[in-house]
């Protein structure tokens, strides 16, 4: 029994030893990365060494902030304002790696190379926006429109795009490996060169799409939804 116990309490050591961090402000992640002499990802996490938690929790009264681990279910980022994102964009900033962005209003926003990873951007608007080469892996896209938006060699691998609208969408050369396409409208889409790898496809509508040199290995999908797709 005490070789069991010590082996669970071990294994959670070796799993705290390194703790990464969300907190429900940037201006709280930043302020406690100096005071418990962490390190800023220039969002809203911080990588703490053998957290502390009653360190933290001490830190996290005193601003009045709210956090979690990494992983945790619960969001405790606040949601982040299209003027501010356009805003930090321009003045050279790319990382907003777990973003909460749902319904945001980025329609024709130039923001290529963006780093958008783990964001939630469920029911955003981003048609016609430039998103090239942006880095949204496993980011929440459900339900978002991205109608005519330039995504040529993005990474969305394990992206969550459920019954998102596609159309005309320019993804040549991106990579959506594990990635949730079901039920999507992929209509007149540029596909070419894309990775689908392992994606699940199910009930996604290719109609007039260009596929030509696409990576569909292990892909999820109804064979006849393909019919109308160019190859």
């Amino acid at each position: 029994m005490k070789n069991i116990i010590s082996i669970v309490w071990n294994s959670w050591l070796e799993r705290h030893e390194e703790s990464i961090l969300l907190f429900d402000s940037i201006a709280a992640a930043s302020e406690i990365a100096l005071m418990l002499n962490g390190q800023w990802d220039g969002c809203n996490g911080v990588i703490i060494a053998k957290c502390d938690e009653i360190a933290v929790n001490t830190a996290t009264k005193l601003l009045e902030a709210a956090w979690c681990y990494q992983g945790a279910s619960k969001a405790v980022l606040n949601r982040v304002t299209t003027d501010e994102v356009l805003r930090r964009y321009a003045m050279g900033e790319r990382n907003f790696i777990n973003a909460n962005l749902r319904c945001a209003i980025l329609a024709s926003a130039k923001l290529s190379e963006i780093n958008l990873s783990y964001a939630k951007l469920s029911w955003a608007d981003l048609s016609q926006a430039n998103l090239s080469k942006a880095d949204l892996t496993a980011a929440d896209l459900s339900e978002a429109n991205l109608s005519g938006t330039d995504l040529s060699k993005a990474y969305l691998m394990r992206a969550n795009l459920t019954n998102a609208n596609l159309q005309l969408v320019n993804l040549s050369g991106a990579n959506l490996s594990s990635a949730n396409l079901s039920e999507v409208n992929l209509t007149d889409a540029d596909l070419t060169g894309v990775n689908l790898s392992l994606a699940d496809l199910r009930g996604a509508n290719f109609h007039f799409c260009n596929l030509s040199g696409a990576n569909l290995t292990g892909a999820k999908l109804i064979e006849s939804d393909l019919a109308f797709a160019r190859k």
